[in-house]
């Protein structure tokens, strides 16, 4: 096999691959995703935030709690600044993210596997239908024929 053979062959595997519904779907997922976290990082930075920096700050004594957390920082004796505010900002928004993934994906996959035991259920069989007058007659013939 040649290498212009090989190309084209590994074309058409990538474009069998790429224009699959699978990889749509992923698409718009990491789109999705791309605009919730925006929505995670805002209600972090703009709700969260306030609360746990005002809560530090008036455990540590500090007056100044609105600046933020991201302001918090330490400074070591030889002069080199550590701002532990951005790290605890990042924890707490992984956190939220995770929660809530979390509780998406279980209630999703819940909701996936009732859909699956539904669909699994075996359809009852239909009750069969009444006899005709004609096969109630016969029936009443039949019987008394066989007490003669």
């Amino acid at each position: 096999m040649g290498i212009k053979n090989k190309a084209t062959g590994l074309f058409a595997e990538f474009k069998a691959f790429a224009f699959k519904g699978n990889i749509v779907d992923m698409a718009i997922g990491v789109i999705i995703g791309g605009a919730f976290g925006k929505i995670v990082t805002s209600f972090v930075n703009d709700i969260v935030m306030p609360c746990v920096t005002a809560i530090i700050a008036s455990a540590s004594g500090t007056k100044d709690a609105a600046e933020g957390l991201k302001t918090l920082s330490y400074t070591t004796a030889s002069g080199v600044e550590i701002p532990y505010g951005n790290f605890i900002g990042g924890v707490v928004d992984f956190i939220i993210v995770a929660i809530v993934v979390f509780i998406v994906m279980k209630k999703f996959l819940g909701f996936m596997q009732n859909m699956r035991k539904e669909a699994e259920k075996p359809a009852e069989p239909p009750a069969p239908p009444a006899p005709s007058k004609e096969e109630v007659l016969l029936t009443e013939i039949r019987d008394l024929l066989k007490n003669k």
